[in-house]
Order: C-alpha cells, then sequence, then structure tokens
C-alpha cells in the first residue's frame, strides 16, 4: 500500500512560526510519530512526504533517527492541502494502483488502523476514516441563529486516513484543478465527481493536532497507551 502524508503547513493555530509538524510531543516531533505507527502497519510499504523544502532538512533528520524500514520519498508540496495531494499523486510509483492519504498532523492513529483502511480499498474505490458525532450540532446562518438541528444519527466526523484508486483520485484532482474546486479533504473531490465514498470507522483518540489544547490532549493519551502497555 502506498501511502501520502501532506505535511506542507505552517502552525499558525498552534501559536508556531514553524510546520507543526516538528513540534514535539514527548520529546518526537509529531511527523515521527506518524511515522512510527506506519512503519509498524503490516500493510504500508511507500511512504510520500509532501512539504516545503525549508522544512526537509528537519524531514530528513526525523527520517535519519528512525532509521525505517520503508521506502520514503519527500515531495515538494502546494500552498494547499489539496495542492500538496496533487503533487504527491504525481509523484507516486508508476505501479501505485492504491493509496491511504494521512494527515501527519493525526499522530495518534495506531497501526491497526492503516491496516483496516488498506483492506477497505479491496472492497470500494473510494472511503474515509471517521467517527460518529456524539454531540447535538446546530447550523447557524450569518447573524448567528440556527436554522437547522440535522439529525445526528447520519452525521459522521470526517479522519485520515482517507484511501482511493489511485487513477480514480487523480481523474477528480484533474476535474477539480480545471473547474477551480477549493476542497478541504479529497473525499469531497469524489462526491463533487458524483462517486460514491465508503465509510470505514475510525478511532476516537484519532485526533488532529491543530491548537496547544489538542496537544495536550495527545500527550495525555500517548502516556495512557505507555502506562497500558506496561
Amino acid at each position: 500500500m502506498h501511502l501520502l502524508i501532506p505535511a506542507a503547513g505552517m502552525g499558525r493555530r498552534m501559536g508556531s512560526d514553524r510546520n507543526k509538524l516538528l513540534l514535539k510531543l514527548l520529546n518526537k516531533p509529531l511527523l515521527a510519530w506518524t511515522l512510527l505507527a506506519t512503519e509498524q502497519s503490516q500493510s504500508i510499504d511507500w511512504i510520500g512526504i509532501m512539504g516545503q523544502p525549508a522544512d526537509f532538512p528537519d524531514f530528513k533528520d526525523i527520517l535519519s533517527q528512525l532509521n525505517l524500514s520503508k521506502s520514503v520519498k519527500l515531495i515538494v508540496g502546494g500552498e494547499t492541502r489539496q495542492e500538496s495531494v496533487y503533487n504527491g499523486l504525481q509523484a507516486l510509483p508508476k505501479d501505485a494502483e492504491r493509496v491511504l492519504i494521512h494527515d501527519g498532523a493525526r499522530c495518534l492513529a495506531t497501526p491497526e488502523l492503516f491496516d483496516r483502511c488498506s483492506e477497505a480499498l479491496n472492497h470500494c474505490q473510494g472511503f474515509i476514516a471517521a467517527v460518529t458525532v456524539k454531540d447535538t450540532i446546530k447550523v447557524v446562518d450569518e447573524q448567528g441563529v440556527i436554522t437547522d438541528t440535522p439529525d445526528r444519527n447520519n452525521l459522521w466526523a470526517a479522519q485520515t486516513p482517507q484511501g482511493f484508486d489511485v487513477a480514480l483520485l487523480k481523474k477528480c484532482h484533474a476535474q477539480g484543478k480545471e473547474k477551480a474546486w477549493q476542497v478541504t479533504d479529497d473525499a469531497a473531490l469524489l462526491e463533487k465527481c458524483h462517486v460514491p465514498v465508503k465509510i470505514v470507522e475510525g478511532e476516537e483518540t484519532n485526533l488532529k493536532v491543530t491548537t496547544p489544547v489538542d496537544l495536550a490532549i495527545a500527550e495525555f493519551i500517548l502516556r495512557q497507551r505507555f502506562s497500558n502497555n506496561e
């Protein structure tokens, strides 16, 4: 299985002036935790990391310390996640038929989740990892007035990995580029192309580290994992 990791963003909501994936979590960069999980995955054998060239020396330092057994390629990312994934798709090996895309900031995803997602691509052309919504969700207009309360039984919170047939995703990305679609994840491109996307059960602990509070929660989760394994 081929895996692409968008890692070209900055940590503005984290209050950082550098790539947030270089911030430390229990003395390891966020990106390192993601890579350690992929290393333990039974299905992933090729990893592409899309980043800004200025971060490549730091990425290479992380890779040298981890000494991964799997092939890793650094790919120049774009100004948006969508552009970065587009670049990553073009850099895939020619024989790549299926791909997982995983946000590097979701550094707590487990090897079991990666393997479960890889298996899902044997049965569909596209899926997203997701968890059911527990809170009541309100739709609010520009004046701050509630306009609707959707049934939460039909609501899922999207995560990554997301997985796709490579040829199909390339086609949807090309169409998105041609029509100037702006989306926040790859599943939305398939939706715009009227391609069905399935759901794979994600993990409650697979949070996206975006703010300092997220970082503190991630540290708590990791410490709990370590204590449970002792």
